[in-house]
C-alpha cells in the first residue's frame, strides 16, 4: 500500500498531510516528526474524540503516542453536529485545564474523529493557553478532504454554522483510510460531496477520476481512496497556501456551502448531513450559474449526474422525512452567513468544469430560482 505525502505550504506554519492505510499505529512517530524532532517533541498529548469514535480508535491513538514516549490522556465529548457548541467547548476547556499534571505549552492536542471533532478540538487548541500545537487524525472522508486541512476551527451558534472560531493551522494531518471501515455508508457518502466541490472549482481531471472510479469508491477500495484523498488535499492545500485566511481565492471553497449551510441550519443538523446539504447547495448554485449563462447546461448536468452516482441528493425528494425550508427562510439565513459582506450575499458559481468565481450581486430572486431546482 502506497503512502502519499501532500505538503501544505504556509511558510513557518507549513505542514504535511500523510495519507495511507494502517497509519494510526504510527501516530507517535508522526507527531514527533510533525513537531520537528527530539528537541521540539511534545512533552505529552491529550487526545480529543467523540463518543462514537472513542470506543473504536481512541485507545489505539493513545497507545501509539505512549509507545513513542509521548504520555497521552483522553478527553471524550458527545458526538454529533448538535453538540458542536460553546457549551461543549467550555466543558472540554474546563476538563483540559483540570488535568493532572497540568497542561503546559508543550502539550499536544490530537483530534481523532470526523469534522465535528476536528473543528472543536482545533478551537480548543487555538485558545487553550493562547494556543497549543495540534495534529489531526481524521476518521471520516469528510474530515480527511476538508475539515482537517486549512486551519479553520469553530463551533456552531443558533444563528448559523461555524460562526465562532479561529484560524489555527495544525502541525500535521495523518489520514488512515482503514478507519473509514467503521463508517456508516451514509456518512462515507457525505464526504464525497466535498470531493465533487474540489473538482468543480479547481480540477476537472479529478472529476474524471471520480467518474471513472465510482464503483471502486463505492467498494471503499483502499488504493483508490488514498489517491482520491491525496488529490483532494492537494487542491485544498494549493488554495489555502495562496489565501490562508480567506481574504480572496479561498472563498472558492465555499461552493455549495452558502445555500447548503442555510439548509443545514433550517432543517437541523441531526436531520441532514453536511455533505447532503452541500450537494443540494451545489445543484442550486449550478442552476443559478446555468440560468445566468455562466455555465453550460451540459456541464451542470454532468455535475448532477456524478452526485447522483455517488449517492448524494440532488433534490429534496431524495431525502427521506426531511422538510423543505421556505425560500424566504433560506434567504434570511444566508444573510447571517459569515461569508456575507455589508449585508450582501456572496456566492461561488462555476463558470466551467474546474473553474469558479465569486459573485456579489446575488438577489432573493436568484435564490428563489436556484432553490426551485431542488
Amino acid at each position: 500500500m502506497t503512502t502519499t505525502n501532500v505538503p501544505v505550504e504556509l511558510g513557518a506554519r507549513s505542514y504535511e498531510v500523510r495519507v495511507g492505510a494502517g497509519l494510526l499505529a504510527e501516530l507517535g512517530t508522526f507527531a514527533r516528526e510533525a513537531l520537528g524532532g527530539e528537541e521540539t517533541a511534545p512533552a505529552r498529548a491529550v487526545v480529543l474524540t467523540d463518543s462514537t469514535v472513542a470506543p473504536l480508535y481512541a485507545q489505539s491513538a493513545v497507545d501509539a503516542l505512549n509507545a513513542d514516549d509521548c504520555p497521552a490522556q483522553l478527553l471524550e465529548f458527545p458526538a454529533g453536529e448538535p453538540n458542536k457548541t460553546l457549551a461543549t467547548y467550555g466543558d472540554l476547556i474546563d476538563r483540559l485545564l483540570r488535568l493532572t499534571p497540568p497542561i503546559d505549552r508543550r502539550t499536544l492536542i490530537v483530534a481523532v474523529g470526523g469534522g465535528v471533532t476536528s473543528d472543536i478540538a482545533g478551537f480548543v487548541a487555538a485558545t487553550a493557553l493562547r494556543g497549543l500545537d495540534w495534529i489531526v487524525c481524521p476518521t471520516t472522508m469528510l474530515a480527511a478532504v476538508d475539515a482537517s486541512v486549512g486551519g479553520k476551527t469553530a463551533v456552531d451558534h443558533p444563528a448559523g454554522k461555524n460562526l465562532i472560531g479561529a484560524f489555527h493551522q495544525p502541525r500535521g494531518v495523518l489520514v488512515d483510510v482503514r478507519t473509514f471501515a467503521t463508517l456508516p455508508e451514509p456518512q462515507f457518502i457525505d464526504g464525497l460531496a466535498e470531493c465533487v466541490k474540489h473538482a468543480v472549482i479547481r480540477d476537472r481531471f479529478l472529476m474524471e477520476f471520480m467518474e471513472d472510479n465510482v464503483a471502486a469508491i463505492a467498494k471503499w477500495d483502499e488504493d483508490v481512496l488514498v489517491e482520491l484523498i491525496a488529490r483532494n488535499v492537494a487542491v485544498k492545500a494549493e488554495i489555502v497556501s495562496g489565501d490562508e485566511r480567506e481574504s480572496g481565492e479561498r472563498a472558492l471553497l465555499n461552493f455549495g456551502h452558502t445555500i447548503g449551510h442555510a439548509i443545514e441550519t433550517l432543517v437541523g443538523y441531526e436531520r441532514i448531513g453536511h455533505g447532503a446539504a452541500v450537494s443540494l447547495g451545489m445543484v442550486a448554485a449550478c442552476e443559478l450559474a446555468c440560468s445566468r449563462g455562466l455555465l453550460e447546461r451540459e456541464a451542470g448536468g454532468r455535475i448532477r449526474r456524478l452526485l447522483t452516482k455517488l449517492g448524494l441528493p440532488v433534490r429534496f425528494a431524495d431525502l427521506k422525512n426531511t422538510p423543505r425550508p421556505a425560500v424566504a427562510d433560506i434567504w434570511t439565513t444566508m444573510q447571517h452567513d459569515k461569508k456575507t459582506q455589508a449585508g450582501q450575499v456572496r456566492m461561488v458559481l462555476p463558470v466551467m468544469l474546474g473553474t469558479a468565481a465569486i459573485f456579489d450581486d446575488i438577489t432573493p430572486e436568484h435564490i428563489a430560482a436556484a432553490v426551485g431546482a431542488l
